[in-house]
């Protein structure tokens, strides 16, 4: 059997290097694409390394259509094939929704929303060479109901939880799953740029049935179950994983 692939956008730091490394863990060679921190990247790469597995470093906006191209391009070039696609990356304005310009709105919905189609259909293209794959992205509970400054965020992640829908429909006949992972408040570096980040980070741990915050490790946990093959009838579906907050109203 062909050593398996798998790509994970935004995988130098966070949730989407946690997820790389667990990939690793699990025997695949990886692609990270990263936006802008080349040595968070390379360092990821080492650490995968270390694990006996083959790295690509790929820098590429996943809101542009044609930095998608030429980041599948060099796929091809180093892996000839891709079995699993993690679509991690993510960006945002965030603002009260009366102060949300055009180019806002643009940069949001372009790297969290229209990244996932084409990237989907470029993944789709090779996963389909080698018999099927796997689809997870990551979402977050802004996705469906209120959360203060995160207007082009939210509806974002609801964009690419419906689109989830619709590619599990139409890539299910090419034997590709494809699910999403929903996430309550995580305490990474994305979290830094939150303007109520404290309050934010506080209210939920004092909330949250469980106990506690939300880890990379229970997000990747959970994508790890999607991965697999024990979760290969489960399609088009987002599951939430946030210690229980969203079921209080």
């Amino acid at each position: 059997m062909e050593q398996k692939v798998a790509l994970v956008t935004g995988s130098s730091r966070g949730i989407g290097k946690r997820i790389a490394l667990r990939l690793a863990e699990q025997g695949y060679d990886i692609v990270i694409n990263y936006a802008r921190n080349k040595n968070a990247a390379l360092e990821t790469a080492a650490e995968i390394e270390q694990l006996g597995r083959k790295t690509l470093v790929v820098k590429a906006n996943v809101g542009k259509p044609e930095k998608i191209k030429e980041m599948f391009e060099e796929i091809d070039e180093h892996f000839d094939r891709l079995d699993i696609f993690i679509n991690n990356a993510a960006s945002g304005v965030l603002r009260p929704l009366m102060e949300l310009e055009e180019n806002h709105w643009d940069w949001t919905m372009n790297i969290n929303s229209k990244a996932l189609l084409f990237c989907a259909q470029e993944a789709a293209k090779r996963m389909e060479k080698s018999g099927g794959g796997k689809i997870v992205s990551l979402s977050s509970l802004g996705s469906i109901r209120y959360l203060e400054n995160y207007t082009t965020v939210g509806v974002s992640k609801a964009a690419v939880e419906a689109l989830t829908r619709y590619l599990a429909v139409e890539l299910a006949e090419k034997g590709i799953v494809v699910n999403a992972v929903s996430g309550g408040a995580v305490d990474t570096d994305a979290l830094t740029h939150f303007p109520n980040r404290e309050e934010l980070l506080a209210s939920s741990a004092s909330r949250t049935p469980a106990g506690r915050l939300v880890e990379p490790e229970d997000l990747a946990n959970a994508v790890m179950f999607l991965v697999s093959d024990q979760a290969s009838m489960i399609r088009g579906q987002t599951l939430i994983v946030d210690g229980g907050i969203s079921l209080l109203t």
